[in-house]
């Protein structure tokens, strides 16, 4: 039987077939380097001079805002400025272009002093000769105000067919109290203007809305822009951020850091009933020394808790053991071998505390107390006190809007068919109960004090409250309980609430405390250890609640440090101490007539500013204000103006007033006052300092302009 494939006549002809194909791809990888590299500049001409059918037209992205409604990221318009020389040449402007160029690049060199005018000059023949459609002036993005001083320079300011001075137009996000609550709030990729972190990536759909598209139809000659679809602005965000708290607790985390040179510190604030976030602080020291927010430490830092862990670990027992407090525990001299390895407390040194009750067992923080408890009634059945921990919700997960957050990892004891031990051993027990053997976020930990604050309910941190445009709500996230109970009785958790009182009223917790109002708290200190087995740096902590007979706040601190000394409650109590008393004074009114001296004449010297306020304050001195000043509220604020001493009589009158178009002088203002009187005026502000204005970088009677940037310098 013949064969029905001829090798010799079959295989030289398929030879043939791939030599060609070889052949056409050497000439088709030849020809695109020929374009790519020879052809370049024609073929880019070539691009220039195309119009697309249909232009993207970008929306305004949303403002994000605190929980009173501040800015604290808006967008601003910013511009990249370009020529068009073929415009010039068809509209037959080459011998104005000629006779204005020196003067058009001696302007450009005063508004951008980096380049002198014949770097400029030499600049634009080099995009004459390449006769670009598209010829970048200067290579970055400038404001509104510098877009318009290169507008109204000569030859520039003809219309763009004559000129070919055309721009494009972006959003720049700018923060108007800078780097405050910088992680939460979210970054953006400038050039590429979109989202890199925080809740601007998280609500970036919301945000940023939806482009529209423009069609460039040809009408006799001419380009006309028709818009086909109008662009969506986004909508704006409410979050739960306080920036009066968060101010107050990024000063107190970086005072405390600089003084015993910390690496990072971290601190939330929670509103007991509602799980609101109302400030949360991630400070990193970088190499240059400067404490900045990296990551968002908060949310995503899944380190051993240390001691804080040990008031879930009571809680357990106590829940599942009647609210029994009656029990004893010997801790001997401090140091007690614990299945092989040895069980230290703090003071083991000093000789322990010896005998101790269970609730003096958190008071002084005893690693041993605490873990003989659990040991002794947990030991043989190590899930059973596991699943009491799940039963807390510190193994939840919180579902948190930021990215890189991650719930708790407590893990569960697991058997093989054999009945050992898969992923357990009888340490395991002892340190999982003292706050090692687990990695618990901190905000997770938080969620759980604020639990006991909030009488066993557990609620799920909230960041945002709203989405508003135009005054209208178009999304509301109500607060979501997490958990109605974190454990089964609800006598466990009064019991608990009383015990870390005692924590900090008579335990080591006492920093924390305050002579004003009660404070609950547990404090934590662990040791965190490298990949060689070596103690790398402390994890110190202190987490509660205040007032501790009314809850309304808790608060976490942590901070880590390299080296001894090492005290949660001596260092981030401190923290916890000044962030509660700052929290708590901003809602105590004291009776300014007992500021009054009755001996001198006061005339006080009334600023500009809130006139109510004013008002309120000279009537209490007891002396005498004219307040039938005239004007009308506008959105629930009031009147601004000056007050006036006269005959004896404070007149509370406009006085001097601005138009709201007129950058108002705020010098002598408090900020809050300032930056009211301009952002009501649309005018971005920036601050630098503490204390009163005493510089505006706008002066007063300033035309106000979109996108304008007012610099307020503070003084005390």
């Amino acid at each position: 039987m013949s064969s029905l494939f001829d090798r010799k006549k079959i295989i030289p002809r398929y030879k043939i077939i791939g030599y060609v194909m070889v052949v056409l791809g050497l000439l088709i990888v030849g020809k695109a380097f020929y374009i790519a590299t020879v052809k370049r500049d024609y073929w880019m001409q070539v691009a220039d001079r195309l119009k697309r059918d249909s232009v993207d037209v970008k929306p305004v992205r949303g403002n994000i805002l605190s929980c009173d409604g501040r800015l604290m990221a808006s967008s601003l318009p910013e511009f990249k400025l370009f020529l068009d020389f073929k415009a010039i040449e068809d509209s037959k402007s080459d011998s104005l272009w000629e006779e204005k160029i020196d003067s058009v690049c001696t302007g450009l060199h005063e508004i951008f002093p980096q380049k002198t005018a014949a770097e400029f000059k030499s600049h634009f023949e080099k995009g004459r000769e390449k006769m670009s459609r598209h010829w970048a002036i200067w290579d970055k993005r400038v404001s509104y105000d510098t877009y318009t001083e290169v507008k109204h320079l000569p030859f520039f300011n003809l219309s763009k067919y004559k000129s070919g001075f055309h721009v494009e137009e972006f959003n720049s996000r700018q923060r108007p109290f800078g780097s405050l609550a910088q992680r939460t709030v979210g970054d953006m990729f400038g050039a590429k203007d979109t989202a890199r972190c925080g809740l601007e990536l998280s609500f970036d759909t919301i945000l940023r809305g939806k482009s529209g598209i423009v069609q460039r139809k040809k009408v006799m000659n001419k380009y006309l822009s028709i818009t086909e679809r109008p662009p969506v602005d986004g909508a704006d965000i409410v979050t739960t951020i306080d920036v009066n708290m968060q101010d107050l607790a990024e000063r107190s985390v970086i005072d405390e850091l600089k003084l015993i040179n910390g690496n990072v510190g971290v601190a939330i604030v929670m509103e007991v009933k509602t799980g609101d976030i109302k400030a949360i602080v991630n400070m990193t020291k970088c190499e240059d020394g400067v404490y900045r927010e990296v990551k968002n430490n908060a949310v995503s830092d899944l380190l051993e808790p240390g001691s804080v862990f040990k008031t879930a670990s009571i809680l357990v027992y106590l829940d599942d053991h009647k609210c029994d407090t009656n029990l004893w525990v010997e801790t001997y001299g401090g140091v007690m071998d614990m299945h092989g390895a040895k069980m230290r407390d703090h003071n083991w040194r000093r000789g322990g505390y010896g005998r101790i009750s269970l609730p003096r067992t958190l008071e002084v923080s005893s690693n041993i107390g605490v873990s003989r408890i659990i040991d002794e009634h947990y030991g043989k059945n190590p899930e059973k006190y596991v699943e009491g921990l799940y039963r807390t919700g510190l193994h939840d997960n919180l579902e948190i809007p930021l990215v890189g957050s991650s719930p708790a990892k407590i893990r569960m004891p697991k058997k093989n068919e054999r009945g050992q031990w898969l992923n357990w051993s009888k340490t395991a027990l002892p340190w999982m109960s003292i706050g090692y053997e687990t990695q618990v976020p901190p905000i997770s930990t938080l969620t759980f004090y604020n639990a006991i604050a909030n009488n066993g309910k557990m609620m799920r941190p909230r960041f945002v409250k709203q989405v508003v445009k135009n005054g209208e709500v178009l999304m509301d996230f109500p607060p979501v309980v997490q958990r109605e109970m974190i454990c089964k009785n609800p006598e466990t958790v009064k019991m608990m609430q009383t015990i870390l009182t005692h924590v900090v009223s008579q335990g080591l917790g006492k920093k924390a405390g305050s002579k004003s109002f009660k404070v609950a708290g547990k404090t934590g200190t662990a040791q965190i250890w490298n990949r060689f087995g070596n103690t790398a740096a402390y994890l110190l902590s202190f987490a509660g609640f205040f007032p501790a007979d009314n809850p309304r706040y808790s608060c976490i601190v942590c901070i880590q440090k390299s080296g001894l000394p090492a005290s949660g409650g001596g260092m981030s109590g401190v923290v916890f101490h000044h962030i509660a008393e700052g929290i708590m004074a901003q809602d105590v009114k004291l009776s300014v007539a007992d500021a009054r001296d009755s001996l001198s004449i006061m005339l006080p010297d009334v600023k500009n500013g809130n006139l109510l306020a004013a008002d309120y304050v000279l009537s209490h001195l007891g002396i005498k204000t004219d307040n039938n000043w005239s004007g009308s509220y506008t959105e629930g604020n009031p009147i601004w103006g000056n007050a006036v001493f006269k005959n004896n009589t404070v007149q509370l009158a406009k006085g001097q007033s601005y138009a709201k178009n007129l950058i108002p002088d705020v010098l002598g203002m408090g900020a809050r006052d300032a930056v009211f009187m301009l952002e009501s005026r649309g005018v971005s502000v920036r601050l630098t300092g503490r204390g009163k204005v005493v510089g505006q970088s706008l002066p007063a009677g300033h035309e106000i302009k979109k996108g304008d940037i007012c610099n307020l310098k503070l003084e005390i």
